[in-house]
């Protein structure tokens, strides 16, 4: 059994002006997407450099205001329904990756059209981008000692802060490694060959939605929600379902054989 590490929420402050780690770690996710995506411009010419960073711009404020409002309606829309000033408050928490990926569709999607390109063109291209800074935004949450894990004696278990004496998984760290590590290695080395149109959609759709379920299993639900049906499933669980399905839809019209005929 482990104890949660002394580690600050805070990077620095200066009077009243704190720079937090959760928020470094959403900029580092934003400047490796751009990373990527700069490289995959050398290999795939979909877009011209100004093109991409019109669209990741756009990819961000999808994400931010996608995965706040997502957290309001899936996980707590009574309390933000009663407090709806509460909303604004992003400080206190409370983002969902299911509110952020909705929001870069509508954005991200919207975007490209300006451009004249189609929409799953946009999102092939996109999708190996996002691991990374899945990766990130994960160990934010572990630095901010929330999302911890289900109790359990596994000798890695950790003692978090506020979670009560019991040791618990570190979840953010196994949805780092995998919905992080492994769905790049999966999502990055699929797309280096050329794909079929909605074919890396689909293998992130579904790798996402396959890693994220089974992650699940390690981690403690909300409070306020807890199991939704036979002792262990959770909200988390049920959002990824759509995922999945969606994953295979995209690989089946891919690889269908009209569709290869046609390509």
């Amino acid at each position: 059994m482990l104890h949660f590490p002394d580690i600050s929420p805070e990077l620095f402050r200066i009077g009243s002006f704190a720079v937090h780690w959760y928020g470094v770690t959403y900029l580092l996710a934003f400047l490796a997407a751009w990373t990527l995506g700069r490289s995959r411009l050398k290999k795939n010419g979909v877009f011209t450099p100004v093109q991409f960073d019109d669209l990741l711009t756009w990819g961000i404020l999808g994400v931010l205001a996608g995965a706040r409002l997502g957290y309001v309606f899936f996980y707590n829309p009574a309390h933000y329904l009663a407090n709806p000033l509460d909303i604004f408050k992003v400080w206190e928490g409370g983002m969902s990756f299911h509110g952020g990926f909705l929001g870069v569709l509508i954005t991200v999607g919207l975007a490209a059209r300006r451009f004249g390109k189609g929409f799953f063109q946009t999102m092939d291209f996109m999708a190996p981008l996002v691991p990374t800074g899945i990766f990130s935004v994960r160990m934010g949450n572990f630095i901010n000692a929330e999302l911890w894990g289900r109790t359990t004696d596994v000798p890695w278990a950790i003692v978090f802060p506020g979670a009560g004496p019991e040791a618990r998984h570190p979840s953010q760290l196994y949805e780092a490694a995998l919905e992080g590590i492994v769905l790049f290695v999966i999502v990055w080395g699929f797309s280096a060959k050329p794909r079929p149109l909605m074919a890396v959609s689909g293998v992130f759709s579904l790798g996402y939605g396959a890693l994220r379920f089974f992650a699940e299993f390690f981690r403690q639900p909300d409070a306020h929600i807890g199991y939704l049906a036979f002792g262990f499933v959770t909200m988390g669980m049920l959002l990824c379902l759509p995922l999945i399905l969606t994953g295979l839809i995209l690989l089946f019209l891919a690889y269908r054989p009209e569709s290869r005929s046609a390509a």
